[in-house]
């Protein structure tokens, strides 16, 4: 790749991205859980993009070793993804804190202002997912440095609202505030193109990241997904409000089944009064991580949950994580040279100007 002619389109528009990331390419690799461990976390860094560690609820003292482990593997900067609702949530941020990243992000619910000023007391630049405009609002009054908008086309815990509305509700609206990252249903140089034109300062894949050498999970889990459609990502129904789970897309199996009929039968002892809401979203919860090592670490794609976006229809190759993000840039720059050109043609016509 040619950096001194396939960048200069795109650092014009991604620098906002740069500069809060610190890297040459604000290209997140969103943080998976039993995925995003330090191996390819410092795959996507040393590559010039980023990336960030998923601790999901683990040991805090696992965390720092991760931390750690990443920072033997890559000197560029990284960040950890912190989940709000954990039971570990606490101490994680202390650990986060601590070891000095550069970057902290924030996921599950809203933090709390006193949690992004303590965040941001360490150095660490801010970053927060915003799934509705209203909680945009919230997070750029309580001072984040930037916004991640994931729309519900992403794979995993997803929100409510499809990604181009949440592009007109809140990039169009606040891109001039803070730089904003769009995620879901991201995986080609393309479609980063047209995202950066539209005011965003970066962009997160996930799904992609997965199809690559460096990504460790099983190769049953790359397979699945190398054989999938964007049809096949599907999200999860919730039942009841009585249990109010977050929808998570993952490919359809027997595991996506289970995940349903564990819902009916907590809903039964609920209204028989055998458990309380909170252990029954614990419970679900406690589903999703176990389902999720079965299928990502144990290779059993049946009934392990298969977390995917629908790029995952557009994800059938196996890659190294430097030949994806090349090929993310190259597409991109040439997709902004047929943008300009068609722009050009049309200026020059004169039935244009009437």
């Amino acid at each position: 790749m040619n950096n001194t002619v396939t960048k200069e389109k795109l650092d014009n528009l991604w620098n906002r991205g740069k500069k809060l990331l610190g890297v040459d390419y604000p290209i997140m690799c969103g943080a998976m859980t039993w995925v995003s461990e330090p191996t390819l976390v410092a795959a996507v860094c040393n590559a010039g993009a980023f990336a960030s560690l998923a601790c999901g609820n683990m040991p805090p003292e696992l965390l720092e070793e991760q931390i750690a482990k990443t920072r033997k593997l890559t000197d560029k900067p990284f960040a950890v993804n912190l989940i709000t609702v954990a039971p570990n949530y606490k101490i994680h941020l202390d650990v986060v804190v601590k070891a000095k990243l550069p970057v902290i992000v924030f996921a599950g619910a809203l933090p709390r202002d006193t949690e992004i000023e303590y965040a941001k007391s360490s150095g660490a630049k801010v970053l927060s997912f915003a799934s509705t405009d209203a909680l945009a609002k919230k997070m750029i009054r309580s001072g984040v440095d930037g916004l991640i908008l994931e729309g519900m086309e992403a794979g995993g815990h997803i929100g409510p609202v499809a990604g181009p509305i949440l592009w007109q509700q809140i990039l169009f609206k606040f891109s001039n505030e803070v730089p904003i990252f769009i995620a879901g249903s991201i995986a080609t140089g393309k479609m980063m193109a047209h995202m950066l034109l539209m005011g965003a300062a970066g962009v997160q894949l996930g799904t992609r990241f997965v199809m690559t050498e460096e990504c460790t999970v099983h190769d049953n889990f790359k397979e699945a997904f190398r054989r999938a459609r964007a049809r096949d990502a599907i999200a999860t129904p919730q039942f009841d409000s009585r249990l109010p789970v977050i929808p998570v897309r993952a490919l359809r199996n027997t595991g996506s089944d289970e995940f349903s009929q564990l819902q009916l039968e907590l809903l039964q002892d609920l209204r028989s009064g055998k458990i309380d809401r909170e252990t029954a979203q614990f419970e679900v919860e406690k589903f999703w991580m176990g389902a999720l090592k079965k299928a990502a670490i144990d290779g059993d794609v049946d009934a392990g949950s298969l977390m995917a976006g629908q790029a995952v229809g557009l994800a059938d190759e196996i890659k190294p994580v430097k030949m994806v993000i090349e090929e993310l840039i190259v597409d991109a720059e040439s997709e902004l040279d047929t943008i300009s050109e068609r722009l050009s043609g049309f200026a020059k016509r004169p039935e244009n100007f009437g």
